[in-house]
C-alpha cells in the first residue's frame, strides 16, 4: 500500500506517543517527535519507508501553521514590540551566527561549515514555539508577542541566507541572486496587498453563501497552500506565503470562522511534522557521538538564550520577558533542515557533519517544552532572592487596611476600578510596577503602591493578607498566575477576580482554582448583544437570562474540559 501503510503507522505511533505524553502530563509534540524515533529509518523494526514522501507532507505541517498564525495575526497586537523584532532580531542572528561559528571551529569544522551551522543556530523554530506556547496557554501575552515577532522576522530571513551562504565561495554571484530575490519578494507582498485583499475576500464571500463546510474549507487549503507554492515559485519560502495569505483572510470578516475550521487539518499535519522530526534522529550516531552533541547542544542553547535574554533587557523588556523569550527561542529551528540540505547539495559540508547538524537541532527542539517550562519557577525564584527595595506608596489612607480590595495593575482597568472603588467610599490599593502609570494613579488621587506584584515584599505592603478581594488586571499570564499563587498562600480567604486575553488562559486559571475571570472581549460581546435587545425591546429578565446563560455555557463548558483532562 507504499505511502499508505506509512501514515497508518505514524498515526499508531503518534496516538499512542501522544497518549503516553498525556499520561505523564507532557507536551504532546514530545511524544509524537519519540514516535517518529520509533518508527524512523535508523532504529530497526517496524520502519516507516517512503521517508521523503512523509518530509513533504509535514512540509504542509508547517505552511497550514503559519497560514493559521497568519489569521491571527495582528499588527496592532505587534506594534508594541515592533522595535526588538525589526531591530533587536537581526541584532540576535548577527550575534548567534558568531557564537555558531565560534563553536564549529571549537569541535573542528571548517570555517565554511561553521558559518551553516551559525546560520541555524541563528534561527528558531516556529512550530514548536507556536504548540509550546499553545499548550501553557501563553498565546496573547506580551511574551508571545516578543517571540512571535522575532520569529516573523528570523523567517524573513531565510531566503537571503539560502542564496548568500552557497555563493561564498564565489562571492562575485551572490549579489545579482540575492538583488533578484529581493525583486521577487517585493512584488509578491505589493500583489497580495493590493489584489489579495480584494480578490479574495471577494471570493470568500462568494463561497461563504453556499452554506457548505466542506468547500469552505477547500477553500481555505486552496487559498493557503496556493499562495504558498507561488511563493515557492517564485524562490522564496512556501511557509511564508501561507502566512501572508493567512494575514489577508485573517482582516476579512471570516477569518475566525477560518480559523476554527482550519484548525483541526493545521494539528493533524503538525503532528506529521513532529513525526518527521523525530525520524531524522539517529540514536546509534547520537550515542557514538554524545560528546559532541551534548555540548554543542548546551553550549549553544545556553549561549543563544542569553544573546535573547540580552537583547529583550537591551530594549526595554522586563520582568518575565525576557526569561521567557530567552528559554522559548533557545532551540535550533524548521528551517535548519533546508538549511543543512541546502549545503550538504551545495558540497559545503561533508555526511558527518550533515547528520551532526540534525542531531543536534532535533534535540534543541525535543527539549523545548521542558527548558521552556522552567520559565515560571525560575522567575518565582529569581524574584524571592533578588534584592528587595522598600515599597514606595503614595496617597494610603491614614487607617490600617483592612477588608479591602487589591487591584493589581494600574491601566485602563485597574484605573476604572480605582475610580468605581472611590465612588463607593470602599477602600482600596492600586499596585503598579510602571512608573507612568503609577505617576497616573498618584496623580487621580488613589492609593496607589509602586512595585512588582509577585514580590512578597510588594503584597505584604499592600495588606494582601487582610483584605477582601484581589482584582488583577495584568494582561501577562506568568504574572498573574505567580501572584495569585502567592497571595492565596499568603490569605486563603482571598476572593479573585481576574481579566483574560483568550480561553487558553481561562482554561489555565481555572485549574489554578480562580473560578471568577472576565474575558474582556466576551464581556464586550454580551454587552453590545445586551444594547441590542433593548431595541427590540426584549425585557429585562429576558435580557439578563440571556447574559446569564451565556456566561454559564463558556465557563462550564471550559471547567468540564479541565475536569475530563484530570480523570
Amino acid at each position: 500500500m507504499g505511502i499508505t501503510t506509512d501514515l497508518i503507522l505514524i498515526m499508531v505511533a503518534a496516538l499512542l506517543g501522544g497518549g503516553l505524553a498525556h499520561l505523564l502530563k507532557q507536551p504532546l509534540i514530545l511524544g509524537y517527535i519519540l514516535a517518529g524515533v520509533v518508527v524512523g529509518p535508523h532504529t530497526g523494526g517496524v520502519t516507516v519507508t517512503h521517508i521523503h514522501d512523509i518530509e513533504l507532507l509535514a512540509e504542509i505541517g508547517v505552511a497550514l501553521l503559519l497560514f493559521a498564525l497568519g489569521l491571527e495575526f495582528s499588527f496592532k497586537e505587534l506594534q508594541p514590540v515592533r522595535r526588538v523584532a525589526l531591530l533587536g532580531t537581526p541584532l540576535q542572528m548577527v550575534l548567534s551566527l558568531l557564537l555558531g561559528y565560534g563553536l564549529g571551529r571549537w569541535v573542528g569544522l571548517d570555517w565554511i561549515a561553521s558559518l551553516w551551522l551559525g546560520a541555524m543556530i541563528a534561527l528558531s523554530s516556529t512550530m514548536v514555539i507556536l504548540k509550546t506556547l499553545m499548550n501553557q496557554g501563553w498565546m496573547g501575552t506580551l511574551s508571545s508577542r516578543v517571540m512571535i515577532g522575532m520569529l516573523i522576522v528570523q523567517d524573513l530571513a531565510v531566503v537571503p541566507m539560502m542564496i548568500i551562504l552557497p555563493q561564498l565561495e564565489r562571492p562575485d554571484m551572490g549579489l545579482p541572486i540575492l538583488a533578484a530575490a529581493a525583486l521577487k519578494a517585493t512584488a509578491f507582498l505589493a500583489a497580495m496587498i493590493l489584489l489579495g485583499t480584494r480578490l479574495i475576500p471577494w471570493f470568500m464571500r462568494i463561497v461563504a453563501r453556499w452554506n457548505s463546510r466542506e468547500i469552505f474549507l477547500l477553500f481555505l487549503m486552496a487559498v493557503g497552500l496556493g499562495v504558498g507554492y507561488a511563493t515557492y515559485l517564485l524562490g522564496l519560502s512556501f511557509a511564508l506565503g501561507a502566512f501572508v495569505a493567512g494575514m489577508v483572510l485573517g482582516s476579512s470578516h471570516f477569518g475566525h470562522q477560518a480559523l476554527s475550521d482550519i484548525t483541526p487539518v493545521r494539528d493533524l499535519f503538525a503532528m506529521l511534522f513532529f513525526v518527521s522530526v523525530g525520524m531524522m534522529l539517529d540514536p546509534v550516531y547520537l550515542f557514538d557521538h554524545i560528546g559532541t552533541v551534548v555540548w554543542l547542544v548546551v553550549a549553544a542553547g545556553a549561549g543563544k538564550g542569553l544573546l535573547l535574554f540580552a537583547i529583550a533587557r537591551l530594549f526595554g523588556y522586563g520582568n518575565v520577558v525576557p526569561l521567557a523569550v530567552g528559554l522559548g527561542l533557545f532551540q535550533i529551528g524548521e528551517f535548519a533542515f533546508v538549511l543543512a540540505k541546502t549545503a550538504r547539495a551545495a558540497g559545503s559540508i561533508n555526511e558527518d557533519t550533515y547528520s551532526l547538524f540534525l542531531t543536534v537541532t532535533v534535540v534543541t527542539m525535543l527539549i523545548t517544552p521542558l527548558v521552556s517550562s522552567w520559565t515560571v519557577p525560575l522567575y518565582a525564584l529569581w524574584k524571592k532572592r533578588r534584592y528587595r527595595e522598600p515599597p514606595v506608596q503614595f496617597n494610603l489612607p491614614q487607617a490600617h487596611l483592612d477588608n479591602h480590595a487589591v487591584i493589581l495593575g494600574g491601566g485602563r482597568t485597574g484605573q476604572q476600578l480605582a475610580r468605581l472603588f472611590q465612588q463607593a467610599s470602599l477602600p482600596c490599593i492600586v499596585v503598579e510596577a510602571d512608573q507612568n502609570r503609577m505617576e497616573v494613579v498618584h496623580s487621580m488621587g488613589w492609593p496607589v503602591l509602586y512595585g512588582d506584584a509577585t514580590q512578597e515584599v510588594i503584597l505584604e505592603a499592600c495588606g494582601v493578607s487582610r483584605a477582601r478581594v484581589l482584582l488583577v488586571t495584568m494582561p501577562d499570564l506568568v504574572t498573574s498566575c505567580t501572584a495569585i499563587a502567592k497571595a492565596r498562600a499568603m490569605n486563603d480567604q482571598l476572593a479573585v477576580i481576574t481579566r483574560v486575553d483568550n480561553r487558553e488562559h481561562i482554561q489555565e486559571l481555572l485549574r489554578l482554582g480562580v473560578p471568577d475571570v472576565v474575558w474582556p472581549h466576551f464581556e464586550a460581546g454580551l454587552e453590545m448583544g445586551r444594547h441590542a435587545m433593548v431595541l427590540f425591546q426584549q425585557s429585562p429578565e429576558t435580557i439578563h437570562q440571556w447574559t446569564a446563560q451565556a456566561r454559564q455555557a463558556l465557563y462550564a463548558s471550559l471547567a468540564e474540559k479541565i475536569n475530563t483532562s484530570k480523570e
